[in-house]
């Protein structure tokens, strides 16, 4: 039988940190590898690109096209230790806030699997639901999470744990989380730049 659960999501960059993570991490792999220079051009297409068609996956493919499983592992963890300073200040103490008046509480970001979870890691939420990328080609993404997959990504979640989500308030700052904060009862927009709460 499906148990009704009161469920807060949060969408992670420019919402509970500063920037956007996966931006953050490339241009930190160019300062540690000559490899992302060589693609430059690729780089440069994908960019054009992007303006014709913002939610296409060629363009983000090609512009992460670089990144090698070896460049992953090598980075990403001293990544995650500097990025986390990115957070803003009061992001841990409200996710806590929301899980201890009982309800579940919820991340889903587009940025990638090989980013999110450690960067989320002492938060405490019940699920970390973030972009799914190919393990031999993390340039490559098996489920992108963004847009409308964000509750695709929720759906997927309660089925799997057997619950009915009751969202009664999504954390969010760009109008690609529109399909997310459209199904919550209350949308907190924040501000990416100060990390405060836009007001209505």
């Amino acid at each position: 039988m499906l148990k009704k659960e009161e469920v807060v999501v949060f969408d992670f960059d420019g919402t509970l940190s500063n920037g956007d993570s996966n931006v953050e991490f490339v241009k930190y792999c160019f300062h540690k590898s000559v490899r992302p220079w060589l693609f430059l051009p690729l780089i440069g297409i994908a960019m054009i690109a992007r303006k014709v068609n913002l939610s296409g996956l060629w363009w983000r493919h090609a512009s992460r096209r670089f990144l090698t499983p070896e460049m992953v592992r090598k980075f990403a963890p001293d990544f995650i230790k500097q990025h986390k300073r990115e957070r803003f200040g009061w992001a841990k103490e409200q996710v806590a806030k929301e899980h201890n008046e009982g309800r579940k509480v919820i991340l889903i970001s587009a940025s990638p699997d090989y980013l999110i979870p450690g960067l989320v890691k002492d938060m405490k939420f019940d699920a970390v639901l973030c972009s799914r990328m190919d393990k031999q080609k993390p340039w490559k993404f098996d489920f992108m999470c963004w847009g409308r997959n964000k509750v695709v990504a929720l759906d997927e979640w309660a089925k799997q744990n057997k619950i009915i989500p009751r969202v009664v308030r999504s954390y969010a700052d760009s109008k690609s989380d529109m399909y997310l904060m459209e199904i919550a009862e209350e949308q907190v927009w924040i501000d990416r730049k100060t990390g405060l709460r836009k007001s209505a």
